[in-house]
């Protein structure tokens, strides 16, 4: 006999490239009985776990009622691009993950799953690896019972914005994979379906304290069975 799903999730960055899939496998896996999903926009999805809220993220503490979760996924992110200004990203891809993980861990969250990048680090000359790194330091001063901290290389996938260097990285990546081998391998490209489930089991793993993983890590955990 199945046992009864007991934890609850919450999403946020649902209609990204990740976001997409990981709402799709939760959504159809056991272990969670409601699956919340704070967004700009509705999904043309319905489900009888799924909750769908309309978020102003720059009013996050509005939404308490609906942080109350065990599970968190975080799956924030833009371009400089994108986003307009360095100022605009940084609030997308560091003021509102920080805001939500402050939040939902005040609120009694006990995991914490985020997409950083590959390269993070506060100390990077590079701007946007430098964010990335300050986020992932920011949530280890958090303490949650668990955080998985995804670092993915370039991200494969259809997205609905277009990416030059994305698309040639695409065109590219049987080659790269190919020549990718050994100490190489956190580079190759990764599709965003393998960085979702690799999050997804993740959140199955009983054991506390951080976690963070390249690429060779994310395809290796999404292959792993722990249910």
């Amino acid at each position: 006999m199945m046992e009864k799903a007991t934890k609850s999730a919450l999403i946020v960055g649902a209609t990204g490239l990740v976001g997409k899939e990981l709402v799709d496998i939760v959504l159809n896996e056991p272990n969670y009985h409601s699956v919340t999903i704070l967004t700009r926009k509705l999904l043309p999805l319905t489900h009888p776990k799924l909750e769908q809220i309309i978020t102003d993220f720059d009013q996050l503490d509005q939404y308490q009622q609906h942080l109350q979760v065990d599970d968190v996924y975080c799956c924030l992110g833009t371009t400089i691009k994108t986003a307009g200004s360095q100022d605009a990203f940084r609030k997308v891809d560091l003021t509102y993950p920080l805001e939500l993980a402050v939040l939902t861990k005040s609120l009694g969250a006990q995991k914490f799953l985020i997409i950083t990048a590959m390269g993070a680090d506060p100390d990077s000359k590079v701007f946007y690896s430098r964010v990335k790194g300050e986020i992932e330091v920011e949530l280890k001063d958090l303490g949650f019972s668990a955080l998985h901290i995804f670092r993915p290389s370039l991200l494969l996938g259809e997205r609905q914005e277009f990416r030059l260097g994305e698309r040639i990285g695409v065109i590219l990546s049987p080659v790269l994979s190919f020549l990718m081998v050994g100490s190489l391998k956190k580079y190759k490209p990764i599709h965003a379906k393998v960085v979702a489930m690799a999050m997804y089991q993740a959140s199955l793993l009983p054991k506390s304290g951080s976690f963070t993983y390249e690429s060779d890590e994310i395809y290796r955990l999404s292959t792993e069975s722990n249910s």
